[in-house]
């Protein structure tokens, strides 16, 4: 694919040149800032030598691969990755689950990858989902992107596809990422905030590198903030290469769709979960699992050609940019099922190390630049975090069919070659030899360019996709991009760095960046932000972006808090049990003591949580079972009334008997009741409620600001 370069216009490329005594630098935007010579130190290498250009890694042209030779990214990357020991330096916090992935069809037409070759083929699987930014010992609910991480253990060897939740990333070049982290970690001269972006560092490199917009709409919306870790995509992020047994290849994105479908919660609702229960998404997962109800993901391939990449909007290559599914459909090829916990969370979980270059045969890289980077970067994480080279010995890392090099010794071997020989070629006729037939193979791309820091005009384009993910969402969604933007920058001390900000969300959508401007308390507009390539309006929205228009329709594996007292109506209570449980839903009880009630026919029922214990976020929708003599009781318990009151400002559907509603007029709610809340019919009608509860949220309750109503500030 032909495509121009561009280098000192590309607005996320620093170009420097010496004029007389001033230097002058270009920024993020595009514009040129002097400095008096001696005043900005020269950044340099570890050993001292100048580096010219810290934003782009060495390339054989301007979308070619990576080289060797980029001395200033392999130290760059090294350090960064001995940064952490023993925790690893990003994805710290993480949870992990056996199963298996299964294939649908033979896939031969595009890949000779052997476990893609017969319908109905099980191969074994372990998946570690995790956060991002936070440290170990984090929460599970903080605002961030979610490692989607699935090591499948095929008879070619392993296969890591190391994703996210998120099907694009913050940065194009791999020599960024270092930078990256370090912004949205705590600040390192005061060690916080922890486990979240809302502080100056982040937003500083944020809006000072035009490429992570995209990125920002995507964690700035629910995407990052999931119900549970069985209700998120994933998605292998980077443009990779089918390649079949006639070395045939085809350019293939990956795509895990979760069979329960797509949920996410409130930023309130979020805060209130990390207090309650900081365990959440593990606690949930493990619950599912030991419960027989298990998580289950189809993956779904978006296949194309050349041709099609040539003809496609944006480069295949950039990490930043998606294809739409409503322009490239993604076709199913098989599903992945986890049925098994980790027998011990260290041994498997904490240990477990992936790599994007672990492929079998029949799966093959593209250029872009982030996966090069990344392929180049994962051994050394290994070898810092697991001690030595011989990480793949420990049972979670070992390949599970037959293997034979001469590799030996080295710290923490556990198996060594037996024999006379462990070299070749060699006359004793030992040992194991290459297969030009069955062995790896390149797809054999041509290459050719220019050796150089490159960065294609092709992925310059910063705003066009993070205003189509903008417009594609609810208008509920667009509300929570705002606030969240709002947050994050109340939370920024720099005022400059606030308006670097809403000066890009003006090249994404107007209305946003008034909104977040008002709400920020910005007495006048700034420009927008210089743009390397103009924002473009005819991408239509793309359906397949939004959570809460995909949402699942049904309550399957979705939980109901019930809150019950003495002289609950018992039939009242299994009936909608039941009912719950035909759905393939949880039920679990909430009462004034944890110790249970005793119901209307005498039986003791208990429950699950006391009231203080179990909050309403910790549900996806609540019902009331009271009675009127518990009643005077309730009204007066705080725990009670936050019960109703969270779960009514979540926007979750309440469904309540008669007796309860004391308890609706103490929270405050009685005067606002709506469409989902809903007084509990007879036995009978059981059946019909809990298919209401299928719609998860009344997103219409929600306190809402009129988008475009208000007045601006001054320009």
């Amino acid at each position: 694919m032909a495509k121009k370069t561009a280098q000192a216009s590309h607005p996320s490329k620093l170009a420097t040149a010496t004029i007389h005594d001033q230097t002058l630098q270009r920024g993020a935007g595009g514009e040129l800032h002097q400095f008096a010579e001696g005043d900005t130190p020269v950044m340099t290498t570890a050993q001292g030598g100048p580096v010219a250009d810290d934003q782009n890694s060495l390339r054989i042209g301007p979308r070619g691969p990576l080289v060797v030779d980029d001395f200033h990214f392999r130290e760059k990357m090294f350090h960064f990755d001995h940064e952490r020991i023993p925790e690893r330096v990003v994805h710290a916090r993480g949870y992990g689950a056996h199963g298996y992935f299964e294939t649908y069809e033979s896939f031969a037409k595009y890949t000779r990858a052997d476990f893609l070759q017969r319908a109905g083929e099980k191969t074994p699987a372990f998946v570690r989902f995790s956060t991002v930014a936070g440290n170990k010992g984090s929460a599970d609910l903080a605002r961030d992107v979610r490692g989607f991480a699935v090591k499948i253990y095929t008879q070619e060897g392993n296969w890591d596809v190391v994703g996210n939740n998120i099907p694009v990333f913050f940065i194009q070049d791999a020599i960024k990422f270092p930078d990256l982290i370090h912004a949205a970690k705590q600040e390192p001269d005061r060690a916080f905030p922890q486990a979240q972006t809302a502080h100056d560092n982040f937003w500083d490199f944020i809006s000072l590198t035009p490429e992570s917009m995209n990125m920002i709409m995507w964690i700035m919306s629910d995407r990052t903030i999931p119900r549970s870790l069985r209700f998120m995509e994933g998605f292998g992020v980077h443009t990779f290469r089918f390649v079949n047994a006639k070395d045939e290849s085809t350019f293939v994105k990956f795509h895990w769709k979760p069979k329960l479908g797509l949920q996410s919660v409130a930023w309130n609702e979020a805060v209130k979960i990390n207090g309650a229960d900081p365990d959440f998404h593990r606690r949930d997962l493990w619950h599912a699992i030991q419960s027989g109800n298990f998580p289950e993901w189809e993956l779904q391939v978006q296949l194309f050609d050349q041709a099609f990449a040539d003809s496609f909007d944006f480069d295949v290559l950039d990490p930043t940019k998606i294809i739409p599914e409503e322009i490239l459909k993604p076709q199913p090829i098989g599903r992945l099922v986890l049925d098994r916990m980790p027998d011990n969370f260290f041994a498997e979980t904490e240990q477990v190390a992936f790599m994007t270059q672990n492929v079998p045969p029949g799966i093959d890289f593209s250029n872009d630049p982030l996966l090069q980077g990344r392929n180049f970067s994962y051994l050394d994480t290994q070898l810092k975090r697991l001690g030595g080279p011989n990480f793949t010995h420990l049972p979670i890392n070992a390949p599970k069919c037959p293997m034979h090099n001469f590799q030996q010794d080295g710290h923490m071997a556990m198996r060594n070659p037996v024999g006379r020989t462990n070299y070749q070629p060699n006359s004793h006729g030992e040992g194991p030899r290459e297969s030009p037939t069955r062995g790896y193979r390149h797809f054999p791309a041509e290459e050719q360019g220019t050796k150089a820091r490159l960065r294609p005009e092709s992925f310059a384009d910063h705003y066009s996709q993070a205003r189509q993910f903008y417009i594609s969402q609810t208008g509920a969604e667009q509300r929570h991009i705002a606030s969240a933007l709002t947050f994050e920058l109340s939370k920024v001390e720099m005022p400059a760095i606030r308006e670097r900000m809403v000066s890009h969300l003006l090249n994404i959508d107007e209305t946003l960046a008034t909104t977040v401007a008002q709400k920020l308390g910005m007495k006048t507009m700034p420009k927008p932000a210089d743009a390397a390539m103009p924002t473009r309006h005819d991408l239509e929205p793309s359906p397949a972006l939004s959570i809460a228009g995909r949402g699942p329709k049904k309550f399957e594996g979705r939980k109901l808090g019930i809150l019950v007292t003495d002289g609950v109506d018992a039939k009242l209570l299994k009936g909608l049990t039941d009912a719950i449980v035909k759905e393939k839903g949880v039920v679990e009880l909430i009462a004034p003591k944890v110790g249970g009630v005793e119901a209307s026919d005498g039986t003791l029922i208990e429950a699950h949580h006391m009231i203080d214990g179990g909050p309403s976020v910790l549900f996806d929708a609540v019902a009331l079972l009271t009675s009127a003599a518990a009643m005077d009781d309730l009204v007066n318990e705080a725990a009670a009334r936050d019960f109703v009151a969270d779960a009514f400002q979540h926007c979750k559907f309440i469904g309540y008997d008669q007796s309860a509603l004391p308890l609706l007029e103490k929270a405050g709610i009685a005067d606002a009741l709506d469409e989902g809340v809903l007084a509990l019919p007879g036995e009978d009608g059981l059946s019909a409620f809990v298919v209401e509860l299928g719609k998860l949220r009344v997103w219409g309750r929600e306190p809402s600001f009129k988008l475009g109503k208000a007045s601006p500030p001054s320009k």
